[in-house]
């Protein structure tokens, strides 16, 4: 029997919609921390208190690269124990708090040193939440999506992860141009996207509260061993897929935070563009960024998921340095346009359709665990790093050696690309519809 025949049309829109959503508001809080640093970072960590700027540190990097492995471990189990819809309404709650706490900590001024360590605790709980995102909606929207539709379905995950940063970033140009002074942003105005993020949130929980929970793992709930579900040991049964969803990542997530959270960097210290203008051309290439994904991961429904992926490395492997040289010579603004254009277009073919791939490797029992933990910890290497590597190397006075660095990473998924069967085709979601 085919579980999806269950599912009405409108079931299907709300999970699209709540999954979605949820995934948008958690990256927006994500993404505006990251954008608005800037206006609250003296609120926190005055200068000359060496204990706030070493919580500072330990913060960045507690969040960046411990919390979101932590995270996808942590959700992905709950998610495989009792519910996809219980692990996301969570985490989304959990992001809410984070938000709500940053908007409402009192000045260092005022509480001393106690503002760092409330900053750094939000921080913990925003790692926490994101890290287990990824892995739980890609679960979600993979399984609630009909056999046909998979790749389209899930391609929301990352419409949804830009639109946050799109919120975030659009949220900040309106405040800097339309709203407040920039004394007026540093004094109390940062505090109004975490306030605003913490709306969202709620809304977003709201909506995810009248999900459906996918008849994939209620199917499976009482058939499996509860000792199984969400267990590291059974997944380490699968090594072959674990170690397939590292591979294929590791590239595209270095291409993809190179080219989206990096790049206004490279545009301001390298192609020399003024911060408007590079603020300008990632916003439009971002949000059509954004509509291509669906458009790619209906593609992928009719001609599998391994000929985009293959596309991605080919075209990756072949064309970065080349295009990253171009982009750093170029004196147009429209040449620069195009050309991170060309680069995201490329990158669409891993970001449209990675988590469904992830998702159709593993069995329910161990399938949220499955994507997000091993996705968080190659994230948390090799994305999160990018830009730090890239500024070392800029440093160096040897940029170019960080255009070659991300081929020489594309070329490893592409290996594994070239390797691995079509998911389309070998699904382990299909099983859940045996049932």
């Amino acid at each position: 029997m085919n579980i999806n025949t269950q599912i009405t049309v409108g079931k299907r829109i709300r999970a699209i919609v709540g999954g979605s959503v949820g995934n948008l508001v958690e990256w927006y809080d994500w993404y505006a921390y990251a954008a608005f640093a800037i206006y609250f970072s003296h609120a926190f960590f005055p200068q000359g208190d060496m204990t706030a700027q070493l919580l500072n540190t330990a913060g960045i990097f507690a969040v960046g690269f411990l919390m979101r492995p932590i995270g996808g471990w942590m959700f992905g189990s709950i998610a495989d124990k009792i519910g996809r819809k219980r692990a996301m309404t969570l985490s989304v709650l959990l992001m809410s708090f984070g938000s709500l706490l940053i908007a409402l900590i009192p000045e260092y001024s005022i509480i001393g040193v106690w503002a760092p360590i409330m900053l750094l605790l939000a921080r913990l709980l925003q790692g926490l939440s994101v890290g287990g995102e990824y892995g739980v909606s890609a679960t979600y929207l993979s399984e609630m999506a009909t056999k046909d539709k998979r790749g389209f379905y899930s391609s929301f995950q990352y419409v949804t992860l830009i639109g946050g940063q799109l919120i975030a970033l659009g949220i900040q140009l309106i405040l800097q141009k339309l709203i407040l002074t920039d004394q007026q942003l540093h004094d109390w105005g940062w505090r109004i996207p975490f306030i605003i993020g913490a709306i969202l949130s709620v809304i977003a929980l709201y909506l995810r509260k009248s999900l459906h929970e996918t008849e994939a793992f209620e199917n499976k709930n009482a058939s499996i061993d509860k000792n199984k579900k969400g267990s590291v040991k059974e997944l380490l049964k699968h090594p072959k897929e674990l170690i397939t969803v590292i591979g294929l990542t590791l590239g595209g997530t270095l291409a993809f935070y190179t080219y989206t959270t990096y790049m206004q960097k490279f545009l301001i210290n390298t192609v020399n563009l003024s911060k408007a203008e590079s603020t300008l051309i990632s916003f439009l290439t971002l949000l059509i960024f954004a509509c291509l994904q669906p458009f790619f991961g209906w593609l992928s429904d009719k001609v599998g998921r391994r000929p985009l992926l293959l596309g991605f490395g080919i075209l990756g492997t072949l064309f970065t340095v080349p295009l990253l040289t171009a982009l750093s010579h170029t004196s147009s603004i429209w040449g620069a346009f195009f050309l991170l254009l060309a680069a995201l277009i490329i990158v669409s073919g891993y970001t449209s359709i990675n988590a469904v791939v992830k998702a159709e490797l593993f069995p329910a029992e161990v399938r949220a665990l499955g994507v997000g933990l091993p996705y968080a910890l190659t994230v948390a290497i090799f994305g999160g790093t990018a830009e730090y590597i890239a500024l070392w190397f800029k440093k160096m006075g040897v940029e170019y050696y960080f255009y070659w660095y991300i081929t020489l990473c594309i070329f490893f998924s592409l290996i594994v690309y070239i390797r691995m069967k079509d998911t389309q085709a070998t699904s382990r979601l299909n099983e859940d519809e045996d049932l």
